[in-house]
């Protein structure tokens, strides 16, 4: 399997399973999280970070257009936001709107990228100056999404709903 196969394979898996996650969720619990804790994102600010945790930063990584002003611009603080400063979803139809719009943009990101580029182009992150390859990093931004999808598995699970571990593995 090369790094085309392998990232094509693991987007449709991941946003197949997530957008069947999301549909689970009650529109009327948006403004959830969990009653313990601290620094926990609600339910919508959650369904927000998933619609652009993997195809707006593959574009970074592809075409170096992250979407925020030039490097050295951006504190860390403001890259690691407090949960209360996120932005939130405003609808379950606006949630599956853009995480199809995340979708198609992760795969046109990945339609840009030769064989050759995903295993040898090194690439760099705003938050990370590590040196990877490219096909890495893009696998990366899917277990980005792939984290958050747990995340979500489990607040449905403290909000009552009946998941099982094959809600979390698609099966």
């Amino acid at each position: 399997m090369n790094w085309t196969e392998l990232l094509k394979s693991e987007i449709e898996t991941t946003y197949r399973v997530t957008e069947n996650l999301i549909d689970l969720v009650d529109e009327d619990r948006l403004d959830w999280k969990p009653p313990t804790g601290s620094n926990w994102m609600t339910t919508g600010q959650l369904l927000r970070h998933l619609t652009e945790a993997c195809g707006t930063a593959m574009r970074g990584f592809v075409t170096g257009d992250w979407g925020m002003p030039e490097e050295g611009q951006v504190a860390a603080e403001e890259m690691l936001a407090a949960a209360e400063k996120l932005p939130t979803i405003g609808s379950m139809a606006e949630t599956k709107a853009l995480l199809a719009e995340d979708k198609r943009l992760a795969l046109e990101m990945l339609a840009c990228c030769s064989e050759e580029r995903l295993a040898g182009e090194i690439a760099t992150a705003p938050w990370d100056p590590s040196e990877l390859v490219l096909g890495y990093r893009l696998l990366q931004m899917v277990w980005h999404l792939n984290q958050h999808k747990g995340q979500l598995f489990y607040y449905l699970k403290l909000q009552g709903k009946a998941v099982h571990t094959g809600h979390l593995w698609g099966m």
